[in-house]
């Protein structure tokens, strides 16, 4: 019987730091420090001088896919702590003018479509937040943390029961970084 093995290498740059613990992977760097558990997985990794290793041996389709999905977040964890990620929203109205707040870990949206009670929604993880004007800047070194937070603003200020072609407020991610 054949043996089918799929691998994946990620090279690691020197300005970063890799500790691999079985299967929980933490990447430090100039920026910060990232961990992911990768447990959940039927993968092999290793950690050889710069280079991680992840394998699978007779894998099924979705563990084949796996294997640069892993990768994949490696090398996201290795860019967020050396260069770290930004998200630039704008905040945009027509009608009624909104203003936005941070308070600790939320983010409090008034007035947006003339609704009096306010909106709200949730920071992920260490990103900061910063409003200046009507721009919104999100910067973090988990891209899942940092996407995650723009998601959460954007969909906090989805308009709903109403014509969507008049109806043009809201916040909106316009750059990635």
């Amino acid at each position: 019987m054949a043996v089918n093995i799929i691998e994946a290498e990620v090279e690691i740059p020197g300005t970063v730091q890799l500790n691999l613990d079985g299967k929980k992977v933490t990447i430090t760097g100039s920026k910060g420090k990232i961990e992911k558990n990768f447990s959940h997985t039927k993968l092999d990794l290793s950690h050889d001088g710069n280079i991680l290793k992840i394998k699978v041996e007779n894998p099924r389709k979705a563990e084949a896919a796996l294997v640069g999905t892993i990768s994949a977040h490696v090398k996201n964890m290795i860019k967020g702590v050396t260069e770290g990620y930004v998200y630039k929203m704008k905040i945009v109205f027509v009608h009624f003018p909104m203003t936005v707040k941070v308070q600790g870990k939320k983010i409090i949206i008034e007035n947006f479509v003339g609704e009096r009670k306010p909106r709200t929604t949730d920071i992920v993880g260490e990103t900061k937040v910063t409003i200046k004007g009507d721009d919104i800047t999100i910067e973090g070194t988990d891209l899942n943390e940092v996407s995650q937070t723009a998601a959460n603003i954007q969909t906090a200020t989805k308009i709903r029961n109403k014509d969507l072609r008049k109806f043009l407020d809201g916040i909106y991610v316009y750059s990635k970084e």
